[in-house]
């Protein structure tokens, strides 16, 4: 599947028009959750199990990285047992407790950047007990860099040292960037910098050498954990720093950011310049229609479209029909169907040429098409694109939007665009890019990935799938199981693949439906395509499918 966005031939006509004179100055909805670290991989026995040296936790020397200064280090021996946490930024509850961890010693290193004035911080989680061996970076969501939640005790509960990192990046809601201005109004660049790039390869320096001052000895194994931004930033690690990882687990990555988070605000613009905003049960209507029309084409009937980007279903089919929307009747016009095909569609330039990619049909598009624009976009745009966050969104139009996705491209490409297709370095180095994506993603439309893949392979020598595979997930939301199931233990799939050679043929997945119906697929890595049957179903037995992965159809190829 590939679809070149005619960007590069639009970019000089587009900026012999532009009257803004910018240029930048300065001095994913549901939770976004890494890979479970509970895994069963192998480990060190209990004779060979590093332990703390003498000095413990109060006794560590941290040195800054080149072109770091260090601000302060902070140590604390943590007893462990239950261990809990605030309320993570952007959600209303605290997520719950943690049992069962061991003691550890946690390290806050504070970094800083020239005359800047950042404050960047790396956190270290280091066990007393148990540590196997291995080193765990925690990648972050939204504008949130890193990930301070229940996931550090879990990894320390497995056995890892682990940290993460807030980029300097420090998150109010984690879906806007309160940091992306200064105080002269503008662009934040060493921060974003720090958030694209910088910090996560920081991460992986601090976070291995505090533990080897700790354990005495280094990590034998690195690994990065992310999904979303997470994701994004472990496929930047491994095209710009392929030595800090050995293994890289990239979920739902949102590669090409300064694409996908322009492209995420179309649907808003598509419904405002058409002057027609759907209603949450008009967009579920065209969801199930398209669910409807497509879910047989694989042979089973599950409520999951197993090849989206290849669905026929036209929305105008639901035109005239009339549905319930909270008890009223409503008829869907010509016009719907107007805007759904071109929010399925993806954004165009005024001349109807692609951008980039659009959500898959079957994925939900509330997040995207609601009232109110996508927070990750709209503060992509007013904050790093105008520099104007009073810029009303509501009014962009077409013209507008083709000049405001061809500025971010040409002014931010070079620093969040994430996606280098030279991997050769991280192959050389022995590393290992274990990526999925969801096919009803809701928030990082999948073809982004997918286009990326192409591109590496393309340019690959040898076998692409030496060292990166990328798992497609029918009917998985974001860095989620949605109709169909996300993946179970990809990092534990990542370990064995490092450690012992054995490289996933599949991915195993599984959830549960809300009729309490067991669902399990076996994820193809692609471009291999599932070809399924069903060994049995029912309540009791849940729905088992056998999916055996073989090669695509012409149109998939």
């Amino acid at each position: 599947m590939r679809r070149t966005p005619a960007l590069l031939s639009l970019a000089v006509s587009v900026l012999v028009s532009l009257t803004l004179g910018y240029a930048p100055a300065g001095s994913a909805a549901p939770r976004t959750t890494t890979a479970s670290a509970t895994t069963a991989v192998p480990t060190a026995s209990a004779a060979t199990t590093p332990r703390p040296s003498s000095a413990g936790c109060a006794g560590l020397t941290v040195r800054p990285p080149a072109g770091a200064s260090l601000v302060s280090v902070r140590t604390e021996r943590d007893p462990g047992g239950t261990v809990t946490f605030p309320v993570q930024p952007g959600y209303e509850a605290a997520p719950p407790p943690v049992t069962g961890v061991p003691a550890f010693c946690k390290v806050d290193v504070t970094l800083t950047h020239g005359s800047a004035g950042d404050r960047e911080l790396v956190e270290v989680w280091l066990p007393e007990s148990g540590w196997s061996g291995r080193f765990q970076a925690l990648g972050g969501s939204g504008y949130a860099a890193g990930n301070f939640g229940p996931d550090l005790a879990a990894a320390v509960k497995a056995g890892y040292a682990v940290g993460s990192t807030d980029a300097g990046a420090t998150p109010v809601t984690g879906w806007t960037s309160p940091w992306a201005l200064t105080g002269s109004g503008h662009v934040n660049v060493t921060v974003l910098e720090n958030f694209a790039e910088r910090a996560p390869h920081e991460l992986a320096l601090v976070g291995k050498a505090v533990t080897r001052a700790y354990y005495g000895s280094s990590a034998t194994y690195a690994y990065w954990n992310g999904c979303s931004t997470g994701g994004r930033q472990g496929y930047m690690e491994a095209q710009r720093h392929p030595d800090d990882f050995d293994g890289i687990l990239a979920g739902s990555p949102a590669v090409s950011w300064d694409r996908f988070a322009v492209a995420a605000l179309w649907p808003n613009v598509v419904m405002n310049q058409e002057h027609d905003v759907l209603a949450p049960c008009e967009l579920t209507a065209f969801t199930n229609a398209a669910i409807k029309a497509c879910d047989p084409l694989d042979g089973v009937t599950d409520g999951v479209i197993d090849d989206p980007l290849h669905c026929a279903f036209d929305p105008r089919t639901l035109v005239g029909r009339t549905i319930d929307c909270d008890g009223t009747p409503v008829t869907i016009t010509a016009k719907d169907a107007t805007v759904l095909r071109k929010i399925w569609q993806g954004p165009t330039t005024t001349g109807g040429f692609p951008l980039w990619y659009g959500l898959p049909k079957g994925a939900e598009l509330r997040n995207l098409a609601g009232e109110s624009p996508f927070p990750v976009a709209a503060s992509w745009v007013q904050d790093f694109v105008a520099r104007d966050r009073s810029l009303d969104l509501s009014t962009v139009t077409y013209a507008q939007y083709t000049r405001l996705f061809a500025q971010s491209v040409l002014f931010y490409h070079g620093i969040i665009g994430s996606d280098q297709s030279d991997l050769s370095d991280f192959r050389r180095s022995g590393g290992k890019l274990l990526s999925w994506h969801g096919l009803a993603d809701q928030l990082v439309p999948v073809g982004g990935t997918i286009r990326y893949y192409d591109q590496v392979a393309d340019r690959s020598r040898g076998p692409v799938d030496d060292y990166y595979r990328l798992f497609l997930a029918p009917g998985a939301a974001h860095c989620a199981s949605g109709a169909g199931p996300a993946p179970t233990d990809p990092l534990g799939a990542l370990v064995r693949w490092v450690e012992r050679g054995d490289a996933p043929a599949t991915l195993a997945a599984d959830t549960t439906r809300e009729d309490g119906t067991p669902v399990h697929r076996d994820l193809c890595p692609y471009p291999a395509v599932p070809q399924r049957t069903v060994t049995s179903a029912g309540h009791s037995a849940g729905t088992v499918t056998r999916d055996r992965c073989v090669s695509p159809a012409p149109h998939r190829a």
